[in-house]
């Protein structure tokens, strides 16, 4: 799961890390005027707790542990053009390591508070429970091997199924008159 999770995030990923080392930013325009958003649902605090050991004991918090290098490594990227600054972007990614950390804790009470919004309390002490269990800590360990051998799995699948399919509609084309390559 935590490698699928990472494939997804990848995806959000992609998308450019703004150009800071490129251009000043050209001033936004005027925001219209806000409507009042719903209030977002409270949770108490012990179902928060439960829902944030259920979402960093199931595996799925190891896929956020990718995604601030790789804001950094496009940031190294953008600035491969001006190797006089490398030295001081290097320094500056260090020591901005901190706050980095405190963005990553972010993503996990965001990815805690949805899993809150989906489990109730009772639910999630039963997953939690689960995952403290032996058989739950190997389940959490083997996790990463699963799901290597199941995408190896899954393109040989692919390929089969997908050759399959091909002559098949092939097949029926041709008892209609028409001949596929």
């Amino acid at each position: 799961m935590s490698r699928l999770l990472a494939a997804l995030l990848g995806l959000a990923l992609a998308a450019p890390v703004t150009p800071v080392l490129a251009q000043v930013k050209k001033p936004a325009p005027a925001a219209a005027p806000a409507t009042a958003a719903p209030a977002a649902p409270t949770y108490s605090a012990n179902h928060l707790a439960l829902a944030r050991e259920v979402m960093l004991s199931s595996g799925i918090a190891r896929s956020f542990n990718s995604i601030i290098p790789s804001f950094a490594d496009q940031i190294r990227k953008q600035a491969i053009t001006r190797p006089e600054i490398q030295k001081d972007l290097e320094e500056v990614l260090i020591a901005i390591q901190p706050e980095m950390e405190l963005q990553k804790q972010r993503l996990i009470d965001i990815a805690a508070r949805t899993y809150a919004a989906k489990f109730s309390e009772a639910e999630l002490t039963d997953i939690a429970n689960f995952f403290r269990s032996p058989a739950g800590k190997r389940y959490v360990e083997m996790q990463p091997a699963l799901l290597d051998e199941m995408v190896r799995a899954m393109q040989g699948w692919t390929e089969e199924v997908s050759e399959y399919i091909m002559v098949r509609v092939r097949a029926e084309m041709a008892k209609r008159g028409h001949e596929l390559q």
